[in-house]
């Protein structure tokens, strides 16, 4: 049996995190250049947004170029920052009722870059079937530390008081504020870290981590790893039977 065809779709979770990994072994173990992963991989990731909103998930958030990225060869970095100018549809968004958000240090990509990401993030703002939220020059300790900043200048202009900081207050502050933490977080391409993405949200995600490269990730893997998660017990602290009584 196909694993779509297992799916509850009463238990579909309503947040799922991907750490989209593996672009650049995958084009070397075909014989191609790193940039030619991205582009395979940004192929994968059209279809996955509209695998995951077809099943019902509300927000879908992929790991797409983190802080740390920036490290990387000039003509990679270049070659990604084209892609993702490229790969911005604002009219498949539109024609799939998927609104668009990014998450991360906007500042440090192009100005053209910034200006495609800010046209669509306006324009589909009201679209209503689900959220794809891309994590670009992202990295959780950057969002946590900016975060305590915006807490700390609060704090010293007497707009909160030092005791009502709790984690309410810091999960208001984090790019994230506007969408719930993550249910399932997975990683492709066989490594299993989190690699600096969403620590403090991902403090109750399940985990999932197999070992296709993103490229090959496809439909029925992604239908694989939601049915993984369908079939584990999410106590959050409690026990089993605390879990069932409730």
């Amino acid at each position: 049996m196909l694993y779509k065809d297992q799916i509850d779709t009463n238990k579909v979770p309503q947040h799922v995190a991907i750490i989209m990994d593996g672009n650049g072994r995958w084009a070397k173990q075909h014989g191609h250049h790193r940039t030619y992963g991205h582009q395979k991989g940004a192929e994968t990731v059209r279809k996955v947004v509209e695998t995951a909103a077809s099943i019902g998930i509300k927000y879908l958030t992929l790991y797409t170029f983190s802080t740390e990225n920036w490290n990387r060869p000039e003509e990679e970095v270049t070659a990604l920052m084209d892609l993702l100018f490229q790969s911005i549809e604002e009219e498949t968004f539109m024609t799939k009722n998927i609104s668009f958000r990014v998450i991360g240090d906007m500042q440090r990509l192009p100005q053209k870059v910034q200006e495609r990401l800010n046209q669509c993030m306006e324009h589909t703002a009201q679209n209503t079937r689900m959220c794809l939220v891309l994590a670009l020059s992202y990295s959780a300790k950057w969002e946590i530390t900016e975060a305590v900043r915006q807490i700390a200048r609060k704090v010293s202009k007497h707009e909160i008081d030092i005791d009502a900081i709790n984690e309410d207050l810091i999960s208001s502050q984090l790019s994230t504020h506007f969408m719930p933490d993550p249910d399932l977080l997975i990683r492709t391409g066989g490594e299993v870290r989190l690699s600096n993405y969403l620590l403090w949200q991902c403090a109750y995600s399940e985990l999932y981590f197999c070992d296709t490269f993103w490229p090959d990730f496809q439909d029925e893997e992604f239908y694989k790893a939601i049915c993984e998660f369908q079939n584990r017990e999410r106590r959050f602290g409690k026990t089993s039977e605390q879990i069932v009584n409730d």
